[in-house]
Order: C-alpha cells, then structure tokens, then sequence
C-alpha cells in the first residue's frame, strides 16, 4: 500500500524545487548583456566610445543609430561623409574597439540619417 503521506512531501518538495528554478532565457539575456557591455543598453556610451574613437570633425558629421550582434549603424549627414568613412572603415572599426577596450564591433554600416545632436 502507498504512503500517500510520503508522496505528497515528495511532490510539495519538487514544487518547490521548481519555483527555485532560473528560466534559462533570464540567464542568456544577463550573459549577452554583460559580453556586449551594455552597450545596447546605454547608447549614451557607446556615443562617447565613438566620439573618442572617430574625432570631433567625423563626429559632427557621423553618429550611432543603431548597435547590435557587434554590428553598429551609423547616420551621417552626407553621400560625401557616406562615400569617406567607407573607405575608412575598418581603421574606425580597430579605433572604436581600442578605445572600449575590448573587441564590440565587426562591422560598421553606414547610411544617410537624421543626426541626434549638432
């Protein structure tokens, strides 16, 4: 015969078990978040990284839209600024990564668009 008594300790226990559980999504998103540094997070300083890596004059001329998978858009304000900074690409690509430190960017797409700030 059964201990029905011993069962339902059993199953109260796995509950909670269960409810002690991380969703593995929760921890995905916490370790993507701290190998990308937060950078989708806080455009702000992902802006100052680019700033200091591009100098002023490209910086008035070209800003961060978008940033995300080690991918970064960037809005400048001419085809003439467009045409220039591709041809610069991966030097701007190995002076972001100099200046954060660490490797966040493999690539960077550029196109015409609204720049945040004069």
């Amino acid at each position: 015969m059964p201990d029905h008594a011993h069962t339902q300790d059993l199953t109260m226990s796995d509950q909670k078990k269960k409810t002690d559980l991380t969703p593995i999504k929760g921890i995905l998103t916490q370790v993507l978040r701290e190998c990308r540094g937060g950078l989708q997070q806080d455009p702000d300083l992902l802006g100052q990284i680019w700033d200091r890596a591009v100098g002023a004059a490209i910086a008035r001329n070209a800003q961060p839209a978008a940033f995300k998978q080690r991918l970064l858009v960037v809005h400048v304000s001419s085809s003439v600024w467009l045409q220039e900074l591709f041809f610069q690409k991966s030097a701007l690509i190995e002076r972001v990564n100099a200046v954060a430190g660490r490797e966040i960017l493999e690539d960077i797409r550029f196109k015409i668009g609204p720049l945040a700030k004069p």
